[in-house]
């Protein structure tokens, strides 16, 4: 029982990390990115190879980290004249171009056959049969962590930048503000987070393939963010708890109903669509949708 609980908990707050970095981005800034699992790949592969190759574990979620972040801002230069849903449907295409590259390039990547044996911080000094829980401890630590520097980041000058150019692109440039560089900052910040979540994921699992990263891990954090609340970071957790617990308790109905794992699976993410499309009905800013300040006259959410 301690090890299921252990588990939710550690899943939930990977999760988590990974679901304010979405929420910042599209929350907050107002970007729509439908290529989440490339980045979360990205950080992944690259701290699971680097920890292979003999790098310290603390290095490797740095670096994946890193490289997620610098992918995201990268990516952004050459489609910066695009429109929103154009945007959105190249990240989709990076994220498959990823997937591909992970599956493909047997020599860097060991392609389907995935990373095996990626080693866990901590497992060298915490006594064994304390380690998953000493994980767990340093995933939430990191999560309080991201949270709070996020949240300093969204009361700051920046942050308000970033509202205003959601709410009012056109008004951002009006006032003088560099409108697509704080959009590049803004991808990269949510995805150094989403890196960060994806490294931790490889040295939870300590195993990955492209398997683990197909389009449908984008639709699952969409969800999350989704139900937890548009811009309201806290409200992550929700989201995040809720599938998450929805998504591995189902796995158990095969020993109640007597489905195919296969049609159990399907049904899985059907479910995850009708929520979706009823949030997007019912409640289109989620359960706990942030809390907008309201402006005097003449003000402005773009500051001063």
């Amino acid at each position: 029982m301690t090890d299921i609980v252990l588990y939710f908990a550690t899943m939930i707050g990977i999760y988590t990390i990974a679901a304010i970095g979405l929420n910042f981005q599209y929350g907050i800034a107002g970007l729509i990115n439908f290529g989440v699992v490339g980045f979360f790949a990205i950080g992944a592969y690259t701290s699971g190879l680097l920890t292979l190759a003999g790098a310290p574990v603390w290095a490797g979620l740095l670096a994946g980290s890193l490289v997620a972040g610098m992918v995201s801002a990268l990516i952004a230069l050459p489609t910066q004249r695009l429109n929103v849903h154009y945007w959105a449907i190249t990240t989709v295409g990076l994220a498959e171009v990823i997937r591909l590259i992970l599956l493909n390039e047997d020599w860097l990547t060991r392609g389907s056959f995935g990373l095996v044996g990626i080693p866990r911080p901590l497992d060298a000094i915490v006594p064994a049969g304390y380690q998953t829980a000493a994980f767990c401890a340093l995933v939430w630590a990191l999560a309080v962590i991201c949270y709070l520097a996020l949240r300093l980041l969204v009361s700051s000058p920046f942050g308000r930048v970033l509202k205003a150019v959601r709410e009012e692109n056109d008004l951002a440039l009006s006032l003088g503000k560099p409108v697509f560089s704080i959009k590049v900052r803004a991808l990269a910040i949510g995805g150094l987070l989403i890196g960060l979540a994806g490294a931790l994921y490889a040295h939870y699992l300590t195993f990955i393939s492209p398997a683990d990263f197909l389009p449908t891990v984008t639709i699952i954090m969409w969800a999350m963010v989704m139900i937890g609340g548009r811009g309201n970071l806290a409200a992550s957790v929700v989201g995040v708890a809720v599938v998450t617990v929805f998504l591995n308790s189902t796995r158990f109905l095969k020993d109640v109903i007597a489905l195919d794992p296969q049609m159990i699976a399907s049904l899985r993410m059907v479910v995850i669509g009708l929520l979706i499309m009823a949030i997007v009905v019912y409640r289109p800013d989620g359960l706990f949708p942030e809390r907008k300040k309201e402006f005097a006259d003449g003000d402005t959410p773009a500051g001063r």
